[in-house]
């Protein structure tokens, strides 16, 4: 749209009842605070400039709500006045002059670009004022809408409505689009003559309708404008995201085999022909590629996993994971700040950190990479095609060269060159008649420690 918009984003509330250390705006959804994603829709709207008005927890709100394709200015709002007040807080923003002025609210983390493109458009053809509504089965505390030939005439609060208008079931959504260039004169004509004595937003379409202005209505879905006040509404919230989005990646191509027990972050990738067996987390930062698969109970962040790739089931990718082309991470295994070559094998029971592992390698099972002295992180790099028994120690700084072979029980600690058999293991050895003696001695030394205990 060529008209202006400043979208103020009210976020000052004390959060009381989510019994919380901190604002409740800053609670996550999809492993991203809420506050965040309403700023997204305002940008996928089109909207970059947004006025953020913050009371408790204001210097992380606003770190929160960073966004790069848009501008957000936060202002304080000290006294808690109703919502009329809280957006003059930001006449500083409205000053600026727009053509629209659009109200949301940062516990709304639902909503979509769709119903506040919808209310603009309204404006532009010359609404004053365009309240976002939804229709609802159960209506009972919300304000109604009370719509007479296409205009909106009031918002009637529950408590004040009559039978007839408790009725309705077409219900204030709490977001507003104001004509920018009247938004302060309306804003000012709003009185608090109530029983709280504060200065409420809904005033303002009986007060446009007295300046012989218009106001009217459009509808978004009632899940859209969804608000959290407490731990049980973010929980549902949370239900209510994962279902649309876990929906929008299957129509995409994505299989999921049980949907409800996969749980995405707000920045999941999933390509086209990904099967997701259930009971996946995908934690933030993930991108898979067409045609890997992902086993049953794995979880993952911070990773990227190739085409064709398998992980799982009971795996765990943690951040810096790179899994190539048809590699494999199998049960009971853990990548770290690794990658994993085209079709390389990490089967089971392994830990792989701050490790290159070479294109066709066998990663045997109970093999780890012991990256860590105490203090520093070192890397093991393992070429191509190399194999690496089961049970093995590889000791880093360490490195397996192409095609090498390691034997099964060996603590590496030394590089092996490409082609190269490596054993790094003790002798066995065998002390025939020498069991009964040592089982003699352990029994007598645990009933030393039954007797000493029993003198105390």
């Amino acid at each position: 749209m060529e008209r202006t918009c400043l979208a103020i984003i009210l976020a000052a509330g004390e959060s009381t009842r989510m019994k919380s250390a901190m604002s409740k705006v800053l609670h996550p959804i999809a492993g991203r605070p809420m506050i965040a994603h309403v700023v997204d829709a305002l940008a996928s709207a089109s909207i970059s400039d947004v006025a953020l008005v913050v009371g408790r927890d204001a210097e992380a709100v606003t770190a929160a709500a960073a966004h790069g394709a848009a501008t957000v200015t936060s202002f304080l709002q000290k006294d808690r006045l109703g919502t009329a007040h809280a957006v003059l807080a930001a006449r500083q923003a409205i000053e600026n002059g727009y053509d629209d002025l659009l109200v949301v609210f940062g516990d709304t983390p639902l909503i979509t670009a769709a119903p506040l493109v919808a209310a603009r458009e309204r404006l532009a053809e010359g609404n004053d004022v365009v309240v976002i509504g939804f229709q609802t089965a159960e209506p009972s505390g919300y304000g109604r809408l009370i719509i007479e030939d296409g205009e909106l005439l009031a918002i009637r609060e529950h408590k004040d409505a009559s039978e007839e208008e408790r009725r309705i079931t077409y219900c204030n959504g709490g977001l507003m689009a104001i004509d920018g260039r009247k938004a302060l004169d309306l804003l000012g004509r709003i009185g608090n003559g109530n029983a709280k004595g504060e200065y409420y937003l809904t005033d303002l379409v009986e007060i446009v309708r007295s300046l012989g202005g218009r106001a009217i209505a459009v509808e978004a879905p009632e899940e859209e404008l969804t608000g959290c006040n407490t731990r049980a509404e973010l929980a549902s919230i949370e239900r209510l995201w994962q279902q649309r989005r876990r929906h929008e990646l299957m129509l995409a191509g994505v299989s999921m085999i049980a949907p409800e027990t996969v749980f995405l972050s707000w920045d999941t990738e999933l390509a086209q022909d990904v099967l997701v067996e259930p009971n996946v987390v995908f934690g933030p930062g993930v991108c898979v590629e067409s045609g890997a698969v992902i086993h049953a109970f794995s979880y993952v962040e911070g990773a990227h996993i190739g085409a064709g790739a398998l992980v799982g089931p009971f795996a765990r990718l943690r951040p810096g994971a790179d899994l190539g082309p048809k590699s494999k991470v199998g049960n009971f295994c853990e990548v770290k700040k690794s990658e994993i070559g085209a079709g390389a094998k990490v089967n089971h029971l392994t830990y792989i950190g701050d490790a290159f592992v070479g294109a066709g390698s066998n990663i045997g099972a109970g093999t780890i990479t012991c990256n860590y002295d105490g203090v520093n992180k070192h890397v093991t790099r393992i070429g191509e095609n190399a194999f690496i028994g089961s049970n093995t120690a590889l000791v880093a700084p360490v490195t397996i060269g192409d095609r090498a072979l390691v034997g099964g029980g060996s603590v590496i600690t030394e590089d092996v060159p490409a082609d190269a058999v490596a054993f790094g293991r003790a002798r066995q050895e065998v002390k025939p008649g020498r069991a009964p003696v040592l089982r003699e001695r352990y029994e007598a030394e645990k009933a030393a420690r039954k007797k000493a205990k029993a003198a105390e």
